[in-house]
């Protein structure tokens, strides 16, 4: 009985993964209707503005290999 519960309840979300679902705000404990489960879109638009990044120019050093390495060390085998 239990399985058949699980089943039929997963498989109403399933049948309509687009539709708007109604459930409690994870961060802010509000009622919303959402398509998808997380943050609310007031607090979508708050964690965006508090954690924006910025985008920056990122150059990478020169590889330089170790000095314990030979770059052609089978050529160099006696």
């Amino acid at each position: 009985m239990e399985g058949q519960m699980e089943q039929t309840a997963s498989d109403s979300l399933l049948s309509a993964p687009n539709q708007p679902h109604s459930f409690d705000c994870p961060r802010c404990s509000t009622a919303v209707t959402e398509e998808y489960y997380g943050p609310c879109v007031s607090c979508m638009a708050e964690l965006r503005a508090t954690y924006a990044g910025e985008a920056r120019e990122v150059t990478a050093a020169a590889y330089e290999p170790k000095m314990n390495v030979t770059p052609n060390a089978v050529a160099l085998k006696d």
